[in-house]
Protein backbone atom coordinates (compact mmCIF):
# COMPACT_ATOMS: atom_id res chain seq x y z
CA UNK A 1 0.00 0.00 0.00
CA UNK A 2 1.38 3.67 -0.89
CA UNK A 3 1.43 5.90 2.04
CA UNK A 4 1.51 9.76 1.47
CA UNK A 5 4.61 11.80 0.21
CA UNK A 6 5.30 15.16 0.34
CA UNK A 7 4.04 15.83 -2.74
CA UNK A 8 0.53 14.90 -1.55
CA UNK A 9 0.71 17.45 1.20
CA UNK A 10 1.35 20.17 -0.65
CA UNK A 11 -1.23 18.91 -3.64
CA UNK A 12 -3.80 19.26 -0.79
CA UNK A 13 -2.36 21.65 1.02
CA UNK A 14 -2.24 24.30 -2.15
CA UNK A 15 -5.70 23.09 -3.07
CA UNK A 16 -7.38 23.68 0.10
CA UNK A 17 -5.98 27.15 0.17
CA UNK A 18 -6.65 28.21 -2.95
CA UNK A 19 -10.17 26.82 -3.06
CA UNK A 20 -12.33 27.71 -5.20
CA UNK A 21 -9.64 28.31 -7.82
CA UNK A 22 -7.97 25.29 -9.25
CA UNK A 23 -4.21 25.11 -9.41
CA UNK A 24 -1.65 23.71 -12.30
CA UNK A 25 0.59 20.66 -10.85
CA UNK A 26 3.77 22.94 -12.01
CA UNK A 27 2.39 25.85 -9.13
CA UNK A 28 3.03 23.35 -6.49
CA UNK A 29 6.70 22.20 -7.73
CA UNK A 30 7.41 25.85 -8.02
CA UNK A 31 6.16 26.30 -4.21
CA UNK A 32 8.40 23.13 -2.93
CA UNK A 33 11.24 23.63 -5.31
CA UNK A 34 11.68 26.94 -6.92
CA UNK A 35 14.83 26.36 -8.78
CA UNK A 36 14.52 22.33 -9.33
CA UNK A 37 11.15 22.14 -10.20
CA UNK A 38 11.32 20.81 -13.47
CA UNK A 39 13.15 17.74 -12.08
CA UNK A 40 10.17 16.70 -10.60
CA UNK A 41 7.32 16.87 -13.19
CA UNK A 42 6.39 13.20 -13.35
CA UNK A 43 6.88 12.58 -9.50
CA UNK A 44 4.12 15.50 -9.13
CA UNK A 45 2.32 14.25 -11.72
CA UNK A 46 2.23 11.08 -10.33
CA UNK A 47 1.14 12.33 -6.96
CA UNK A 48 -1.88 13.79 -8.86
CA UNK A 49 -2.85 11.20 -10.48
CA UNK A 50 -2.72 8.82 -7.22
CA UNK A 51 -5.18 11.51 -5.22
CA UNK A 52 -7.39 11.42 -7.80
CA UNK A 53 -7.76 8.29 -8.44
CA UNK A 54 -8.62 7.91 -4.96
CA UNK A 55 -11.25 10.12 -4.66
CA UNK A 56 -9.27 13.70 -3.04
CA UNK A 57 -8.69 15.91 -5.55
CA UNK A 58 -10.72 16.76 -9.04
CA UNK A 59 -8.15 16.61 -12.43
CA UNK A 60 -9.92 18.68 -15.28
CA UNK A 61 -8.12 19.00 -18.88
CA UNK A 62 -10.01 21.74 -21.13
CA UNK A 63 -12.66 22.14 -18.06
CA UNK A 64 -13.83 18.92 -18.52
CA UNK A 65 -12.91 15.73 -15.94
CA UNK A 66 -9.73 13.79 -16.93
CA UNK A 67 -9.58 10.45 -17.62
CA UNK A 68 -8.56 8.44 -14.06
CA UNK A 69 -6.88 5.18 -16.15
CA UNK A 70 -3.95 7.23 -18.13
CA UNK A 71 -2.25 10.06 -17.51
CA UNK A 72 -3.29 13.22 -19.13
CA UNK A 73 -0.89 14.93 -21.91
CA UNK A 74 -1.22 18.86 -21.72
CA UNK A 75 -2.25 21.43 -19.15
CA UNK A 76 -4.38 20.18 -16.08
CA UNK A 77 -5.53 21.80 -13.12
CA UNK A 78 -6.28 20.59 -10.04
CA UNK A 79 -9.06 21.14 -6.98
CA UNK A 80 -9.79 19.91 -4.06
CA UNK A 81 -12.83 17.90 -3.67
CA UNK A 82 -15.24 19.68 -1.88
CA UNK A 83 -16.14 17.53 0.86
CA UNK A 84 -12.35 17.57 1.48
CA UNK A 85 -11.69 21.28 1.84
CA UNK A 86 -11.55 21.18 5.87
CA UNK A 87 -9.93 17.74 5.71
CA UNK A 88 -6.59 17.85 7.12
CA UNK A 89 -5.93 14.32 6.09
CA UNK A 90 -4.17 12.72 3.28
Amino acid sequence: MRTANILDLAILEMAKRRHPKTICPSEVLRWIYPHDWRAFMPEVQESMMWLFRNGKIQVTQAGKPAATNNLPRGPVRISIKEELRDDDTP
